[in-house]
């Protein structure tokens, strides 16, 4: 049984939509069960409609919910001990949850995760990764906006972690990962980057293999299975693949409608468009996962549908699965483990 801790009033629609995707979850995960924090008088009459959700699930009552504009500091000071979302991430420090789930204010989120659970040792920073749609399937991408900038060992650490991430999600024996940068030539890009590279090769890891640089339009084509950069030019890169996707949509839309003649062809080709707006559609690869924390967090889209609060806690349930915290442990014992110096006969 995957024990999954859900922030019912994450997100801009609360429990109005995080309660029905946990329903959907359910339905296709049977072994899921729910621990639920949240604010009884709003979530009680979403909650009478599932009757099997409820079954499976226990409900903690929270004093407060933190609202999508709180500054972090300002969550947390607020937050602290009290807040669905606190209580959501605590869930998995004391035991009770495998994984905790939420579509809140990603900033206080991570404000809170930090201080919950602590980052892992020989960690000095956490990641958002995202899973990416690539049309050889998914790959995954990180940072997407924990952190702004980073060093050449912490994008060392985040592929390890993205590694792990990919062994987990895609069970994959040897992941490939590749650094984003301006081009795939050695001699480009920014000195971290440079640097992160040169430790990856050096490193010569059995959990992953590294590829080299990937540019921009390696991210949709699947080049590799991880791609590597920081959280500003990941964050960037993600949102402008959403806006894309939206833009698309929009466009074949307009297309289809325009004449006559059109539109009887989208009849005849609809199965195709049916495929392609799958493809397009967001929710069906929500779900954000920060890694390098003591314990599993899922960042859901603030926005996200039912469906996609299902798919961020089916990634939660995959992550915990299949054991990504204790794979993430591993990774970096061997690493640490390999750069330190052999002990001499003095220090023997």
């Amino acid at each position: 049984m995957i024990r999954i801790s859900l922030d019912l009033m994450g997100g801009d629609f609360g429990p109005q939509v995080v309660i029905p995707g946990a329903a959907k979850a359910l339905d296709r995960h049977p072994d899921i069960s729910f621990v639920f924090y949240g604010i009884k008088e709003q979530c009680d009459p979403v909650l009478a409609k599932f009757p099997k959700l409820r079954e499976k699930s226990t409900f903690h009552d929270c004093e407060l919910a933190v609202s999508m504009e709180e500054k972090p500091s300002q969550a947390l000071r607020r937050g602290r001990y009290v807040s669905t979302m606190w209580r959501t991430i605590e869930a998995v420090k004391s035991g009770e949850a495998d994984v905790a789930v939420s579509a809140g204010n990603t900033g206080a989120l991570m404000a809170m995760a930090k201080f919950c659970l602590r980052t892992m040792a020989n960690i000095e920073r956490p990641a958002i990764a995202a899973i990416w749609p690539t049309m050889k399937g998914e790959s995954i991408v990180l940072d997407v906006g924990a952190t702004i900038g980073a060093d050449s060992q912490q994008l060392m650490d985040f592929a390890l972690m993205g590694g792990a991430m990919a062994r987990a999600l895609f069970e994959l024996e040897r992941p490939t990962v590749g650094l984003l940068n301006v081009g795939v030539e050695e001699i480009k890009g920014q000195e971290e980057v440079k640097e992160a590279g040169r430790l990856l090769r050096e490193a010569n890891l059995d959990s992953l293999e590294y590829s080299g640089f990937v540019e921009g339009d390696d991210l949709g084509k699947g080049t590799v299975d991880v791609v590597v950069t920081e959280g500003f030019s990941g964050n960037i890169a993600l949102k402008a693949a959403e806006g894309t996707a939206r833009q698309i949509a929009a466009y074949l839309r307009a297309a289809m409608s325009r004449t006559l003649l059109a539109r009887i062809g989208y009849l005849f080709a609809k199965s195709a468009f049916d495929m392609l707006r799958e493809k397009l559609d967001p929710s069906k690869v929500n779900g954000g996962v920060f890694l390098g924390l003591n314990g599993i967090v899922i960042k859901s889209h603030g926005g996200a549908n039912a469906e996609g609060i299902a798919a961020a806690i089916e990634v939660g349930y995959d992550m915990a699965k299949n054991g990504l915290t204790q794979k993430i442990e591993n990774d970096l014992k061997k690493y640490h483990a390999k750069r330190l110096p052999p002990l001499g006969p003095e220090a023997a």
